[in-house]
């Protein structure tokens, strides 16, 4: 069985976090690696012209949330791979809204438009990978995890960080939703789930359990 593997980029003016996951072994007869490709942050062109250099292709791009920082190469990667992009139901509107989404902030108009919307605990099958979406608002009203039970992976976005948290003090935010959302959705997974957060560094599950002083 292939291994599945995660592969990341950080871009933008806040350090952003994208990840691609994909299965080490597995090629098609051109080649190729397939991908799901999560939070294009920024420059969505250098991102697809680094992966295709790379014989990696996306399939699939997935939002953790629709902040400005996770979409500003969406539309671009999503023109030039041809994949749809998704995210949690509820999240559409803010993907849609610049004041939701933070853009104006910045003098910025980014939207985007969901080809997909998927709901709480749905399973999604892309790139020969399959991942389960939980819903985990309070950094947004509809921010949502992935997590690969092959792999023991969670592409956390900017719920859960390395002994932090996602600020709640945006449009859509709640602080104790947020811990809800960390307690019973993420802290429920094995202690050993790697967690892929939004910006800085990657931890666990169980390192969270223990040292995140955010969560009591």
């Amino acid at each position: 069985m292939a291994d599945t593997k995660v592969g990341m980029f950080t871009l933008g003016m806040i350090g952003t976090n994208c990840y691609f996951v994909f299965k080490e072994d597995e090629e098609d007869e051109d080649g190729n690696r397939h991908c799901i490709f999560f939070d294009p942050a920024d420059k969505g062109a250098r991102i697809f012209d680094a992966l295709k250099e790379n014989k990696i292709v996306v399939d699939l791009i997935l939002l953790t949330h629709g902040h400005f920082d996770h979409i500003g190469g969406a539309r671009e990667l999503k023109e030039l791979s041809g994949a749809k992009l998704g995210c949690l139901r509820e999240e559409e509107a803010l993907c849609k809204d610049p004041y939701l989404n933070l853009s104006n902030n910045y003098g910025m108009n980014l939207t985007v438009s969901p080809d997909l919307l998927y709901s709480d605990g749905e399973v999604i099958n892309a790139a020969g990978l399959k991942c389960k979406v939980l819903k985990t608002p309070g950094h947004t009203s509809g921010g949502c995890c992935y997590y690969f039970e092959e792999g023991n992976i969670l592409i956390s976005g900017d719920t859960l960080f390395e002994e932090s948290v996602g600020r709640t003090d945006f449009p859509t935010s709640s602080t104790s939703q947020l811990i809800a959302s960390v307690k019973e959705k993420i802290f429920v997974l094995p202690d050993e789930t790697i967690v892929y957060p939004g910006h800085g560094e990657v931890t666990t599950v169980g390192h969270e359990k223990q040292y995140n002083p955010f969560i009591i």
